[in-house]
């Protein structure tokens, strides 16, 4: 092990540069000095990973010469291929209403500007926005209505709690936790893997954006590990670049999609499960218990859960496999963090109340069922936007030092939280609400349907779910199962159909959406970390929603049938 001592230096995150504020002083653990003064300067790792920065310009990036002419050729393509398209398309004579057919071409340019990236991507969704004001789509105050959703306010509550533990250190003291877990640090195929558990799990229960959200600083502080001891053991060059690194993107990216599969498991895992569920038992009358529920998602759960590590692994192979010391160097840095400073028991007790608050609606509907008066009461009153902006508002009342009158966290902290993320989910839910409220949604669904001449259960069960994962690509899980399911249902009942496979189909793969960072609120968080590039994300999240596609529509048919319920 190398002899390490301690250096102050100031580190600027990419907000901080856009907004010219204070720059904080950071502490942190660097290699010593080389002999050589012309080496290159050795990364600081920890201020990469958790410094706030993210969408990161080219000349920001370390990046290799091939990767920087990738990069170059694909954010100029898009900086003029997304207004050609957009033009091209609201030219065309097709049979659309003027508004559903100006939002369409709209979203198609700004899919493209998502995808390139020539302009930072919640930027792009903000010119979108303008965009469908300016050209008469639908007033101001309606398209940015949204934006006072409940989401939203969940996004700015977690990232203040997010905030506080990677200030206080406790993400670096969980993310050591983890790897002294037996067997667990020796492998970053493992350590993957165990996030993924934890993941699935929690998200059964607590909303995918709440679970992501809270573990994502232990991931952060996992990264922070891993890539310093790469660093001192020279497999990568000491100027590297931290948010490149491919265990980082498998880490992150197997949270944002563990949360959505873990979200399948219980009706309360996520709004699709429960808007889906409702829309079902109105059109057939038939109930669908929690246990029902569970028995039909559990094997899909399961199977995609290995799928999805095989995936991830596949395509985001990490640099190193064995992890060989790191219990030795874990142990040294747990000895060096000491107890618990008051600080960090204040953040623990904000985040433990928060979880709890989310969790007290999922707890009473497993006692008393989502019919109890106890869990309607909890799930009005326990808004999961609402739970998160009071948590984080704990962290400004529990005091660290009484005396100096000292908070936990000071506004100067929370205000580094990553906005962009929020802007950017923000654009993506007034898309979403535009392509309900304009028919548009309804139109694309109608239009496969008549033109793909679906006759048969098979046809509209595949029909269904491929184009919930679509519709859910570029807007809410939610808005996709509140659109899609309506569509499938009446379908199924004019070809004479029972709708009950097709429709429970539509609602798994309305949880699905993996490509973009606008597609779910996790895809955004961990995208928001800067260390998942777009180009990963697309492409691993494009196989797995063809390989999602494919098991639910092979196994939720035999799950129904096996459990006995539908017609």
């Amino acid at each position: 092990m190398h002899i390490r001592f301690w250096t102050q230096h100031k580190v600027l995150s990419h907000s901080e540069r856009i907004q010219r504020g204070r720059t904080p002083i950071v502490y942190t653990q660097q290699p010593a000095p080389t002999e050589d003064p012309g080496a290159p300067q050795p990364t600081d790792v920890r201020a990469a990973l958790l410094g706030g920065t993210t969408f990161r310009s080219l000349s920001e990036q370390t990046l290799s010469p091939r990767e920087e002419k990738f990069e170059r050729t694909r954010q100029t393509i898009g900086l003029f291929l997304a207004p050609v398209v957009a033009v091209v398309f609201a030219l065309l004579p097709l049979n659309l209403d003027l508004q559903q057919h100006m939002l369409a071409a709209i979203l198609l340019g700004v899919i493209v500007l998502w995808i390139c990236e020539p302009v930072p991507i919640p930027v792009g969704g903000l010119i979108g926005v303008a965009a469908i004001v300016i050209l008469g789509v639908a007033p101001a105050s309606a398209v940015l209505a949204p934006f006072g959703s409940t989401t939203i306010f969940t996004f700015i509550g977690a990232f203040i709690l997010a905030q506080a533990m990677l200030k206080h250190g406790i993400a670096q003291r969980l993310a050591l936790a983890v790897l002294s877990t037996p067997g667990v640090g020796k492998s970053t195929y493992r350590v993957v893997i165990a996030f993924g558990v934890i993941t699935c799990i929690l998200s059964a229960f607590v909303s995918n954006t709440a679970t992501v959200a809270m573990l994502m600083p232990t991931a952060l502080g996992v990264l922070v590990v891993i890539a310093k001891l790469m660093q001192d053991r020279g497999i990568v060059k000491a100027d590297f670049d931290p948010l490149r690194m491919r265990v980082g993107a498998a880490l992150l990216l197997m949270l944002a999609y563990g949360a959505s599969v873990g979200g399948l498991l219980t009706p309360v895992g996520s709004p699709p499960n429960l808007i889906g569920r409702g829309l079902i038992e109105e059109a057939t009358g038939v109930r669908i218990s929690f246990a029902q529920w569970m028995a039909i998602a559990a094997p899909i759960c399961l199977a995609m859960f290995v799928v999805l590590a095989l995936v991830m692994l596949l395509l985001n192979k990490p640099e190193i496999r064995r992890l060989e010391g790191v219990e030795e160097y874990v142990r040294e840095q747990r000895e060096a963090q000491g107890k618990m400073s008051r600080a960090e028991i204040n953040t623990l007790i904000a985040f433990g109340v928060t979880v709890t608050l989310w969790l007290a609606p999922a707890v009473a509907s497993l006692i008393g069922g989502t019919e109890s008066e106890a869990y309607i009461f909890l799930d009005d009153r326990l808004d999961e936007g609402i739970v998160a902006v009071l948590g984080a508002s704990l962290l400004f009342i529990l005091p660290v030092n009484w005396k100096q009158r000292q908070a936990t966290l000071t506004w100067s902290d929370a205000a580094k939280i990553d906005w962009g993320t929020i802007l950017l989910f923000g654009t993506g839910i007034i898309f979403g609400a535009l392509l309900a409220s304009t028919g548009l949604a309804e139109t694309i669904g109608q239009g496969a349907s008549d033109n793909l001449n679906i006759t048969n259960i098979v046809a509209i069960t595949a029909f269904s779910a491929v184009l919930a994962i679509l519709i859910s690509e570029t807007t809410s899980n939610t808005a996709s199962a509140a659109v899609i399911v309506p569509i499938v249902i009446p379908l199924c009942q004019a070809i004479g159909v029972d709708p009950f496979v097709p429709a429970l189909a539509a609602t798994f793969a309305a949880s699905f959406g993996f490509m973009l960072p606008v597609s779910t609120p996790q895809n955004a968080i961990v995208y928001g970390t800067g260390a998942v590039p777009i180009t990963r994300m697309i492409r691993t999240g494009l196989l797995f929603d063809i390989l999602g596609a494919v098991l639910i529509i092979t196994i939720v048919p035999v799950m129904i049938a096996v459990v006995g319920i539908g017609g």
